[in-house]
């Protein structure tokens, strides 16, 4: 097995299990980690084939960059909502902040 296999089912691996934490995960900061490890395993993925193929590393290595700050960014504003919704709500679970009043 080659090494870009190898480093491909580890950011699979960690594509799979942020999904699953999407899925069944029921508070908002559970599913924001999850996301995270989803961004992470992207990263992963570009830097290894960048690094292990014959694309130029650079590139690999700056599109990863942006990963990491799209990542940075989204979790600085899913951070800012989740405050907002637990002030209002009183929780950051998604079964009491899905219900509709009316």
């Amino acid at each position: 097995m080659s090494p870009l296999m190898m480093y491909q089912l580890v950011a699979l691996g960690l594509l799979a299990i942020g999904l699953y934490g999407i899925v069944w995960r029921k508070s908002l900061v559970g599913m924001l980690i999850s996301v995270e490890l989803m961004l992470n395993g992207a990263g992963l993925s570009i830097v290894a084939a960048s690094q292990l193929t014959a694309a130029d590393s650079a590139t690999g290595q700056i599109a990863t960059l942006f990963v990491m700050g799209l990542a940075a960014a989204e979790a600085t504003l899913v951070l800012a909502i989740i405050v907002v919704v637990a002030k209002r709500f009183k929780s950051t679970e998604t079964d009491v902040v899905s219900r509709l009043k009316g």
